[in-house]
């Protein structure tokens, strides 16, 4: 029991380190720092603590053969740096809220990879969810609003949000059978070091043209907080409570990371909650819930927790 409660502060805890992501980052974008420099500075910090860590815990566990070193490389461009890359970008573009709307995409995309590349069954009520999930997306995509001046390029912002939400959901299949067969930091230090390779060229310059003397103590602060919880705490937290919690649960906690990030772009006056983005998000929820149902008779795999991203 005292292990169970452990497991739900750790998925909680996760939610809540991303939901906080949505508002605090558009402190830093763009007067501080540019997109690709937030994500070179996560990336690189990660790479190195992953990296050092995994020569301490686990320095006798390495990848073996051509096929799990080029599915690492995948995982890497795909889980790390494409993603990352996306994701700044369309929060950098778009509002906190519907960011995080179409970030819970990501499970509807995990199930139509694992039909693809594990040959995972389709059924009748997840077609359907796709469908749902998809067009409640594509309304939120399209939408305008009140908020077209404060964010003129939304639609562009929000459809790299849902190409982010994509490749992540990719990336969540093709990482399974690296976190079953090896330690995590091992698979963990890997990818970061392939992202970093994809990060690094995009945002070197940004990274270092900042003007980091002129920095107030809170945007110090937060970007710290992108460093270590956003990236290397959420990480660690999420792969520990993976192996302890069920489908079930981890779908609660998908839909709970919009949720809080709505109450906390809200109650910091970073964003404002219509009516409009409720039906949107109803639509994408009920998509979600409708493809993450069991089907009768066959084994679910475990949908991972996204929020990913992060």
């Amino acid at each position: 029991m005292r292990n169970s409660y452990r497991v739900h502060a750790a998925l909680f805890f996760v939610a809540l380190i991303y939901a906080a992501n949505y508002s605090l980052s558009k402190d830093v974008m763009p007067r501080y720092m540019g997109p690709f420099g937030i994500v070179t500075l996560r990336i690189v910090g990660a790479a190195l603590f992953f990296g050092i860590i995994h020569r301490i815990v686990a320095p006798q566990d390495k990848l073996v053969g051509r096929a799990d070193n080029l599915r690492a490389i995948a995982c890497g461009i795909c889980g790390i740096g494409v993603n990352q890359l996306l994701f700044f970008s369309g929060l950098n573009l778009t509002s906190p809220i519907s960011a995080s709307l179409l970030q819970t995409i990501a499970p509807i995309v995990v199930v139509i990879a694992s039909a693809i590349l594990l040959s995972e069954k389709i059924t009748l009520p997840r077609v359907l969810g796709i469908a749902v999930g998809a067009f409640g997306a594509g309304l939120l995509i399209l939408s305008r609003n009140a908020q077209a001046a404060i964010y003129p390029h939304a639609t562009l912002g929000n459809t790299f949000i849902l190409a982010n939400a994509t490749v992540f959901g990719l990336y969540l299949v093709l990482v399974q059978p690296l976190m079953r067969k090896y330690h995590a930091f091992t698979v963990l230090a890997r990818i970061f070091l392939v992202g970093a390779f994809i990060a690094v060229p995009f945002g070197w310059r940004e990274a270092l043209t900042a003007d980091y003397g002129h920095f107030p103590l809170h945007i110090w602060l937060e970007i710290g907080y992108m460093v270590i919880f956003l990236t290397i705490l959420a990480y660690l937290l999420n792969n520990w409570a993976l192996k302890y919690a069920s489908p079930a649960l981890l779908g609660v906690y998908i839909y709970l990371q919009p949720v809080l990030a709505v109450l906390i772009a809200v109650s910091l006056g970073k964003d404002h909650l219509t009516w409009g983005k409720a039906g949107q998000a109803v639509l994408i929820f009920l998509g979600v819930w409708l493809v993450s149902r069991k089907p009768k008779a066959v084994a679910e795999p475990e949908v991972p927790l996204v929020a990913v991203q992060d």
